[in-house]
């Protein structure tokens, strides 16, 4: 299947201007699968509880449409970053787009740093979702750094995590080949870049974008300061042979009697 990330530097709260900008990106490009980043048409940095919420929006909202269109576009499954609103909480959350309508969304278990302030914490399960034989599962961004995500997500069966994110911090695409590789499954981390200072805050987003293959290889890695599309081709089969060598596998070597979890 053809998989590939889309790398953007959206303009704080100016949505239009963003999916315009995602739109003229991706031009002709089709696709299996394409993975935007965390927060993509919004931004990141916001101000207040009030400010998220002005721009939060539910599973049908603006960005809903938005991804629909594109997934018409591009004939893939969109899994994109976005505030959700739902009755009077908002979630930092994931649509899952595919052939016009809307799956399913995601909402990050795992805040980080003002994350916390602004949105309310994760409260739907993992969830591997089968979208033509394919079996593709979703964390955002600092997800990564609880393993326990990755497998879980592969123990249900996940062949490819997609990965929105909105990276600051310089670890995570290093880490990944570690989840890829720990877990025998591809992953398709999308980042965004560019900086946003407002209020006190003031970020720069790590870009690299990047996907991983089943034994930690990076099969494609983007710029850390421009925006950028790419799809590549994948074997997502690979994913369902947990063996490293004749003797060893990663599931199946568990000690699950010496776990303490």
């Amino acid at each position: 299947m053809k998989v590939g990330y889309i790398q953007n530097s959206p303009e704080f709260g100016e949505k239009e201007k963003n999916f315009k900008d995602v739109f003229n990106l991706v031009g002709d490009l089709k696709a299996d699968l394409l993975v935007l980043p965390e927060l993509f048409a919004t931004g990141y940095t916001f101000k207040s509880e009030k400010e998220a919420e002005k721009l939060a929006e539910d599973k049908n909202g603006l960005t809903s449409r938005f991804l629909k269109d594109l997934s018409r576009k591009t004939s893939a499954t969109v899994v994109a970053g976005f505030a959700e609103r739902e009755g009077d909480k908002i979630y930092n959350s994931s649509l899952i787009v595919s052939r016009g309508k809307v799956i399913d969304t995601y909402r990050k278990i795992h805040l980080f740093n003002k994350e916390k302030l602004w949105f309310s914490p994760g409260n739907k399960p993992l969830k591997v979702y089968d979208i033509d034989g394919v079996k593709i599962g979703v964390m955002i961004c600092f997800d990564w750094i609880f393993p326990e995500v990755s497998r879980t997500l592969a123990l249900k069966g996940a062949q490819i995590i997609a990965h929105p994110c909105n990276l600051v911090l310089p670890y995570c695409q290093k880490a990944m080949t570690t989840r890829c590789l720990e877990n025998r499954i591809f992953a398709v981390t999308a980042n965004r870049v560019g900086n946003e200072k407002r209020g006190k805050d003031d970020f720069t987003f790590t870009g690299g974008s990047q996907i991983t293959a089943t034994d930690g290889k990076v099969l494609s890695s983007a710029s850390t300061e421009e925006s950028q599309i790419d799809i590549i081709e994948i074997d997502e089969s690979k994913a369902n042979n947990k063996a490293i060598n004749d003797y060893n596998d990663v599931f199946a070597d568990r000690r699950l009697e010496y776990f303490e979890l």
